[in-house]
């Protein structure tokens, strides 16, 4: 029988227990939608920046939360203070102003979640609905498979991450490349975390920052890592091309400065496409923005000085989202040169410490993590009359366009100007293939407006591979798809 599968080899015939070649999926062929999707219905003028809903983790919910995020239909909240006992819920959404809490859960090793990541694996043992949160000790992978049951699946403690202090040692944020994660954990620096199994995830490396730098976020766009502070003054991206051992690019360490080139404490930072956010803090808030395109000379694009106490920012379609904790305010900025404050809340409305803005369509939910009225803790805020109707547009992808000498190890990035929907994210919406025409088989997952494929055999050496984002795939929470077939490529080195 060897020598028969031998021979047929050789003469080009396959086994007839060979797998079948892989072939693309439709665009289209995400998995089916389990909630109602984004919100829908339009307001008044009056009714814009005034809370119109709220919502509540669970009957242990301290009221303390942080951002949401959409999933397969459903809006997720992560909620935790920063000392643990948390759980994430998941919400029908379509009626904003009238949300329904779909499921409830509980951990009491969850701590404060700053970013949320999700994978849906489509095939082979781990074939499910995944999403990861920040552990008091490390990190948390959560079974989101049944909305209706949230499940703690696996937790990593990580080498000298430990809680009392919510700054200095604790886990802040995670990015997912599934099979990759990111953490950033404070003055530990980041490491890096192999979730292939959701159960039984392994670290792979730690990397500590010299001089120090209290790692805050982490934000992945294909091979390259922007990681932000924590109420500090510089910033870094990393060359993670070997997503194992991420590297200094040189340059890419850089002060924040303003519109003046006066260094500024931020408190903390996001990233959309190639544009790196900051939320400044000392002095006075207000987003300052700079372009990353080229990390080994990152460039200052623009500011807004203000005079509250920065939190958290996000971005959506040209506007700025911050907590500034006695306010929330949207900001206008289409023209990042003249940056405009669109309306904002205050405590006055939403009482609390109000850190976080989250986009979602044309409402906002503002969240307070400490100090909130109970059950009230994430106020629905319309922002926009209308519903949202613009599908995700491709603002930055990694590797770059024409780029050269690319590691065989690299994961593929496409940035968008929007939060997208992550299920919509697979190797069949986003396609790589090699000079031949032949597909290259990867995982895809995606966090806020970033997502990644994950070739899941490193690739050939020196091939150029071209990219598509197929039209009609990748969507937003409101299921409005990409309009345009978007295309680039790029060469392996030797």
């Amino acid at each position: 029988m060897t020598r028969l599968l031998a021979l047929l080899t050789l003469l080009g015939c396959s086994s007839p227990d060979a797998p079948e070649p892989f072939s693309f999926p439709d665009p289209t062929d995400a998995p089916e939608l389990r909630g109602p999707g984004g919100p829908t219905g339009t307001f008044t003028e009056a009714e814009l920046f005034e809370p119109c809903a709220y919502l509540n983790g669970g009957p242990e919910d301290y009221d303390h939360h942080n951002l949401v995020a959409p999933y397969r239909g459903h809006l997720v909240m992560p909620w935790a203070p920063e000392w643990s006992d948390g759980g994430v819920s998941l919400f029908e959404f379509d009626d904003p102003c009238a949300p329904v809490k779909v499921s409830d859960s509980f951990d009491t090793d969850m701590r404060e979640t700053h970013a949320i990541g999700f994978a849906h694996v489509r095939v082979g043992p781990y074939q499910g609905d995944w999403t990861v949160v920040n552990h008091t000790s490390g990190i948390q992978i959560w079974d989101i498979s049944d909305a209706e049951a949230p499940v703690v699946a696996g937790v990593l403690e990580l080498p000298n991450v430990f809680y009392p202090d919510s700054y200095s040692r604790v886990v802040l944020s995670v990015f997912w490349q599934y099979p990759y994660l990111y953490a950033a954990a404070a003055n530990n620096g980041i490491f890096v975390i192999d979730t292939l199994d959701p159960y039984e995830p392994t670290l792979v490396k730690h990397v500590p920052f010299e001089p120090g730098l209290r790692s805050g976020g982490v934000f992945a766009l294909g091979d390259t890592l922007l990681v932000t502070g924590a109420e500090t003054e510089d910033a870094i991206v990393l060359d993670i091309s070997d997503p194992e051992n991420p590297l200094p690019i040189p340059g890419g360490r850089f002060d924040v400065a303003d519109r003046d080139g006066t260094p500024r404490e931020y408190y903390h930072g996001n990233r959309i496409g190639d544009l790196a956010l900051f939320a400044r803090k000392g002095g006075g808030s207000g987003p300052m923005i700079y372009d990353i395109s080229d990390p080994t000379q990152p460039a200052f694009v623009g500011d807004l000085p203000n005079s509250d106490n920065g939190g958290y920012i996000f971005y959506d379609e040209g506007f700025l989202f911050m907590g500034e904790s006695g306010v929330g305010r949207v900001y206008d900025a289409r023209d990042m040169a003249d940056i405009k404050v669109v309306g904002e809340v205050g405590v006055d409305k939403v009482p609390g410490d109000l850190d976080t803005l989250t986009p979602y369509g044309h409402v906002a939910l503002l969240s307070a993590d400490e100090e909130a009225v109970d059950d009230q803790a994430t106020a629905v805020i319309p922002w926009r009359t209308d519903p949202d109707v613009d599908g995700p547009r491709v603002l930055a992808v990694g590797p770059k366009d024409g780029a050269t000498g690319v590691a065989v190890t690299t994961r593929i990035g496409v940035g968008f100007n929007e939060m997208i929907e992550p299920s919509t994210v697979f190797a069949g919406s986003i396609r790589i293939v090699d000079e031949a025409g032949d597909p290259v088989v990867a995982w895809g997952s995606a966090q806020e407006a970033f997502a990644t494929l994950s070739p899941k055999s490193p690739l050939d050496r020196d091939t150029t591979y071209t990219v598509t984002v197929e039209a009609d795939g990748v969507t937003d929470a409101n299921g409005h798809a990409i309009g345009e077939t978007y295309t680039w490529s790029f060469t392996t080195a030797p």
